[in-house]
């Protein structure tokens, strides 16, 4: 690699890479009163769907992208994954209907699982432990551009032609990716460490990988803490709207929050290396208890209908923190002890974490009923199972062998 890109470039280009989930998502943001609107008048809050299947088409995708890139080396999985994305888009474009939309995100979403769960394998082909985790924390600062942007840029496209042109924008933005992967990052993966698609040695690794402790309550932790960022995702553009009535400003709210949510990967960054991940992960968790639990407390008085708007966006900036400062992390921790299957430790990661936070959101975001009580409700659980599961890690790794 280093004959071609520089550690900045290369952080640069896993950034970009793990941003195509959160353009493809935070651009549609903006979309969904008009998606609703047409395609599901009767029904306006389904158009919360087109968010969730592309997590729930993400999440089947990390189940064969990662043994493929162990196979068939992490660059020409990604290049396949990034014209299934580009097939998904099209179909969305052209889709008449909600359900073939939803189909095609679908799609889209199994696509997009290339650039982000073999990003990671690629990640620990070349760093480990502590390292690893600073590297992921500033390429996730690069991610955090795209969700403080991608809101003014689905606005913008509907603005000049309807919701349609998000699609297109899509396709641009996995050909430009693609080119740069193709054109400037060595393969990581050389043959003489690639593994056999078959059968037996992917049960095998899959079975290593299931059978640590750490790395099971690692991926449940992490399927809790994406829960939480997916239902505050597939319910903000509504609580914006309904609650606040600030439909018109939301994407220039949260593109401030997500900027100011995207310290965290500094900080993260910065402090790692002499804090360590769990406790940092278990820190940031046990503040977010008391944040939502406030927010729950407030939403729930019938004085008035909900807390004031500046203290809602003051609480959204704390969950897109805590995601900043937790879920690197989470995935250095699941990642440290399975460097030689690394591909299929993060699709088995990647898989069951984004899956299962999907089948969370959707529901949860089903119930908004023009208050914030169904949001704030969720997260305090969801955030509550988290805290108690790391507090039971740190006692598991105190009696692994040392």
């Amino acid at each position: 690699m280093a004959n071609r890109m520089s550690k900045a470039e290369f952080i640069a280009l896993i950034g970009v890479m793990f941003a195509t989930i959160a353009f493809s998502i935070d651009a549609m943001l903006p979309a969904l009163p008009e998606i609703g609107t047409e395609l599901s008048p009767a029904t306006v809050n389904r158009a919360q769907l087109v968010l969730t299947s592309f997590v729930l088409g993400m999440g089947l995708g990390t189940l064969f992208t990662g043994p493929l890139s162990d196979a068939f080396g992490r660059k020409a999985v990604i290049q396949a994954g990034l014209a299934l994305y580009v097939l998904g888009a099209g179909l969305a474009w052209a889709a008449s209907s909600l359900e073939l939309v939803l189909a095609a995100r679908v799609l889209q979403g199994i696509g997009a699982a290339a650039p982000r769960i073999v990003g990671v394998a690629i990640m620990r082909d070349l760093y480990s432990g502590r390292e690893m985790a600073r590297i992921l924390s500033i390429a996730m600062l690069v991610f955090t551009l795209f969700p403080a942007l991608a809101p003014a840029i689905g606005a913008g496209i509907i603005a000049i032609s309807n919701w349609r042109g998000i699609f297109a924008a899509f396709v641009i933005f996995a050909l430009v990716v693609a080119l740069w992967l193709g054109l400037r990052l060595a393969e990581p993966l050389p043959e003489d460490r690639r593994l056999p698609f078959r059968a037996r040695p992917l049960w095998a690794a899959l079975k290593e990988t299931l059978r640590h402790p750490t790395v099971r309550l690692s991926i449940v932790v992490q399927t809790l803490c994406l829960g939480m960022l997916f239902t505050m995702l597939t319910m903000v553009q509504p609580v914006y709207d309904v609650v606040y009535d600030r439909a018109e400003s939301f994407p220039f709210w949260f593109g401030a929050v997500a900027i100011l949510a995207g310290t965290a990967s500094l900080l993260n960054a910065a402090v790692v290396v002499r804090v360590g991940m769990r406790r940092l992960v278990t820190w940031a968790l046990g503040v977010q208890i008391l944040l939502s639990g406030f927010m729950l407390l407030s939403a729930g008085q019938a004085v008035l209908p909900a807390p004031g708007f500046g203290l809602f966006v003051a609480w959204q900036t704390s969950l897109f923190f805590m995601a900043g400062m937790t879920l690197g992390n989470l995935n250095a921790i699941a990642m440290e002890p399975m460097g030689h299957v690394a591909g299929m430790a993060a699709s088995v990661i990647g898989a069951i974490s984004t899956v299962g936070a999907a089948c969370i959101a959707a529901p949860v975001g089903l119930l908004f009923d023009g208050s914030l009580v169904p949001l704030a409700g969720g997260i305090t659980a969801l955030s509550a199972c988290a805290f108690a599961l790391m507090l039971h890690m740190g006692r598991v790794e105190a009696r692994l062998p040392v």
